[in-house]
């Protein structure tokens, strides 16, 4: 078995950075449909949506609490570096907002667009020992302590979060919404496997 390579503080940057990119411009072509996703971020975009306050500020404020758990749980690499993911998704959705106007032909073409480009954006994250923070965390934690599979505990979170859309959204919107996360989460659990890559 080859020794596992660590990454520099260099090659975790520049990951960091392309991942909240990617995030960042997948969550402008979701919100430019009117759809919304799974996990924190989609927590923060259905509360944009009711609020009218931009995703960027409701995405880091929703995070806070949970850096004191990732921090407990995870230790303060793993809770430095998703405190700057999210930092980095939070800014550049400000900033991409007011750059790059994105209008989908049709919803099923931005939900497929974002699954992709968001897939890729957090395999960049998670291979840097970071996330996205929020309900992760919280499922982690729910592992640790409770006994709960953090898989379930993030479907469990999902499940609500997609029938609370439903109050906000038609529901044409929220199916292809859930095809989005289908993509996105096709992505992870086809790329994302530690005994495939190594370096950490």
């Amino acid at each position: 078995m080859p020794e596992t390579a660590q990454h520099s503080t260099f090659e975790d940057a520049q990951g960091l950075v392309f991942g909240a990119a990617m995030c960042a411009f997948a969550v402008m072509i979701l919100t430019g449909a009117g759809l919304v996703t799974g996990q924190t971020a989609g927590l923060a975009v259905l509360i944009a949506y009711v609020t009218g306050i931009s995703f960027g500020v409701v995405f880091f404020t929703i995070n806070i609490p949970f850096y004191a758990l990732a921090w407990a749980q995870l230790g303060p690499a793993f809770t430095v570096k998703t405190f700057i993911a999210v930092a980095l998704i939070s800014v550049m959705s400000l900033v991409v907002e007011d750059l790059v106007d994105v209008t989908p032909a049709h919803p099923v073409v931005a939900a497929v667009l974002f699954g992709l480009i968001s897939g890729s954006g957090l395999l960049a994250i998670f291979r840097h020992r970071a996330s996205l923070g929020g309900v992760g965390i919280l499922a982690f934690w729910c592992q640790e302590r409770l006994g709960w599979r953090a898989g379930w505990v993030q479907l469990g979170f999902d499940i609500v979060l997609f029938a609370a859309a439903l109050l906000v959204l038609e529901p044409i919107l929220v199916l292809y919404s859930a095809l989005g996360a289908v993509v996105l989460n096709a992505i992870i659990a086809i790329n994302h496997r530690r005994d495939r890559y190594i370096a950490t």
